[in-house]
């Protein structure tokens, strides 16, 4: 049965727009908005005027956290409560990228509109990985407040600090949600004052560290006001009841009536439309067909002017189309050839909208066409300008991502913020067809005003078993680690320390096969600081490298895995310089994998036994990244992933080295 107001609003849309503006938006965002807009609402809802939009009415809030807290888990009830309709057995419905489904994590961060009571609700999911901080930053700018999800056991970790650093500094105001409470051991009243010493460390604002707490099951889906009321029967009613009470509304009436004006903060691509830009309106309003103009940064204009040809929300997980949007929405239009950064803006206006500035890359590493022996025989995308103009089109989108000419014509050098978002990148071109090598990761140092150059430091945070600790003290002290903090939590052990990144390129490998899996480790950029580079010498691993081109056998591998560990197995294609395992001793050793049994007439007791090898040792793209020794290059194609000496010939890589000796002394 329709409800009765459906009667009233089927009239709604033959009358007079100056007669129905009394109606407001409220009546379009009532509890049966779901069922009206599937009606003819949305196109009602988009001839409304500035006087009958009132800002008053939306929210705009970012859920921010370190990863795994499940800011992702919590999104999908919220999705699920304001009548958005998915698969009950999908998990994390935000999270729609390839990667981001494989590995579990959110990559890129997503927003969505939703309707609650009568308001309109933009809620943006981000990621909690250090490398995608970026993300974070340039979020900020659209919202007007946080939702600061910690986990109730672990507490406050090193991205929490970061994200929450970052919000209080762009003067959002944030509400506090204690995960996963309904695990046993939790530790929610001494997380508690952490999370209070944490806001206190990080600002002075009264307004700011007077936060709402709550508390949470994500994955039960509920949350409370109050420690005593869990399990909540409310759903997730208290979490929207306080962001409509704590979130303030995007502006004032006041800003509707200046030119049209909206930042950009992300770009994708739509083979009709071509362009669109998303972004939060800042100033007045856009309807479809007005003409608008591109500002960068500086103010300088970009393109020629052009036409709004499109405009539409992300409703739940949909499209919707809409004819006008409002300052205070975040909305997506097409018309446009705008980047992440700039503003778009009616003709008339003269100045950008003010952005937040993103933190620097710490570490920069070299793509280049692929020029092994074995080119061209699994890609289709091969010369070095395919893979520039694919990473400038990745760049537009990714601010967190930079380029810089490299001393070889055929390469480009790219700087991020860490081997795993460099890895996802080098994962996805490889995806896409393309074949390249690709360097072992430089850290990005800075020069003060003293000309002293100084290294980027990281804040390391290791959760591990109480009886696993030497193991990871041990490994971090060879890799120049400063033990700050050292405490229990629950079961386990908390080891804080201060590290220079470059010391801890594959740290996280390494100590997760010292430890089987047990250690879990983060880390933020903490500060600049000097490094003696001569400390880290010991840290580079030894290698097998092939001295043959051709296919592995059985009967060369098994004399060479008495000599390490093995990365390739029986009948590989491998060439001379290639890396195919790890030596146990000091020092590369060159062998040869491709050696076959003499053949003879001759019978012998031995000719029929079978060789027995270990599994080879499989490695992903952003851990041979960290394993990478520096005269070494990673060969990515499609179907493969290779470890080489940048240097195949292996007498010209003797003599390279005697020379570079003989240079430093």
């Amino acid at each position: 049965e329709l409800p009765p107001i459906l009667s009233t609003m089927k009239c709604f849309r033959m009358m007079n727009l100056q007669a129905s503006r009394s109606f407001g938006r409220s009546i379009l965002t009532t509890s049966h908005n779901n069922l009206l807009r599937k009606c003819c609402l949305r196109p009602m809802l988009s001839t409304l005027s500035s006087t009958s939009y009132d800002p008053s009415k939306v929210r705009n809030v970012a859920i921010i956290a370190h990863v795994d807290h499940g800011k992702t888990t919590l999104m999908d009830k919220l999705l699920a409560h304001c009548g958005t309709k998915f698969n009950s057995s999908m998990e994390r419905a935000m999270d729609s990228n390839e990667h981001e489904k494989e590995r579990g994590i959110t990559i890129t961060s997503k927003y969505t509109r939703l309707y609650y009571k009568d308001y309109s609700l933009h809620v943006v999911d981000t990621p909690g990985h250090a490398d995608f901080g970026g993300e974070v930053e340039r979020i900020l700018s659209m919202v007007d407040g946080v939702v600061l999800l910690v986990d109730a056991t672990e507490g406050p970790m090193s991205q929490t600090k970061f994200v929450l650093g970052k919000a209080l500094a762009a003067q959002k105001k944030a509400i506090v949600v204690l995960n996963k409470i309904d695990r046993d051991g939790h530790r929610a009243e001494e997380v508690e004052s952490e999370i209070m010493e944490l806001f206190f460390a990080l600002s002075n604002n009264e307004d700011l560290v007077d936060y709402p707490l709550l508390y949470a099951s994500a994955r039960q889906g509920y949350v409370c006001k109050l420690l005593g009321d869990v399990p909540g029967k409310e759903g997730v009613v208290p979490l929207l009841d306080t962001i409509l009470d704590h979130i303030p509304p995007p502006n004032s009436d006041v800003v509707l009536q200046e030119p049209f004006a909206l930042s950009v903060n992300t770009i994708q691509s739509d083979s009709h439309l071509g362009r669109i830009v998303t972004g939060k309106v800042e100033r007045g309003q856009v309807a479809v067909g007005d003409k608008i103009k591109v500002l960068s940064r500086e103010g300088l204009s970009v393109g020629p002017e052009g036409k709004v040809t499109k405009l539409f929300f992300m409703e739940g997980l949909k499209r919707v189309d809409v004819e006008r949007a409002f300052a205070g929405e975040i909305v997506s239009l097409a018309g446009c050839e705008g980047g992440v950064g700039h503003t778009v803006c009616s003709p008339e206006r003269q100045d950008p909208v003010a952005t937040l500035p993103i933190s620097p890359p710490v570490i920069s590493m070299t793509f280049g066409p692929n020029d092994s022996p074995l080119q061209g025989q699994e890609g289709t995308k091969l010369t070095s300008s395919l893979i520039k103009d694919r990473l400038r089109k990745e760049v537009e989108n990714n601010v967190t991502l930079s380029l810089r000419p490299s001393a070889d014509s055929e390469s480009i050098d790219v700087q991020g913020r860490g081997e795993l978002q460099i890895g996802i990148l080098v994962e996805t071109l490889r995806r896409e067809g393309f074949e390249m090598v690709v360097s072992p990761p430089r850290v990005l140092a800075v020069t003060g005003e003293d000309g002293v150059s100084r290294e980027p430091f990281e804040e390391v945070v290791v959760d591990v078993d109480p009886d696993l600790q030497g193991v990871v003290i041990e490994s971090m002290s060879n890799r120049k680690g400063t033990l700050l903090e050292f405490k229990d939590i629950g079961n386990r052990s908390r080891l804080i320390f201060h590290a220079p990144s470059r010391g801890l390129m594959g740290f996280r490998h390494e100590i997760t096969n010292a430890t089987r899996g047990n250690a879990t480790v983060n880390s933020i950029f903490s500060h600049y600081d000097t490094v003696n580079l001569s400390s880290f010498s010991g840290l580079k691993k030894a290698k097998l490298v092939s001295m043959e081109s051709g296919k592995t056998t059985g009967y060369a591998l098994t004399a060479v895995e008495e000599r390490g560990v093995l990365f390739v197995g029986v009948g590989e294609d491998v060439y001379e310089g290639m890396v195919i395992g790890e030596n146990s001793k000091a020092g590369d050793l060159d062998v040869n994998p491709c050696k076959a049994k003499r053949l003879t007439n001759m019978r012998t007791t031995g000719a029929e036994e079978k060789v027995a090898l270990s599994p080879p040792k499989r490695m992903t793209v952003e851990e041979v990244i960290a394993y990478m020794n520096d005269d070494e290059v990673l060969e990515i194609t499609p179907k493969s992933v290779r470890l080489r000496k940048r240097i195949l010939d292996s007498n010209a890589r003797a003599r390279y080295a005697k020379s570079s000796k003989l240079q430093s002394k």
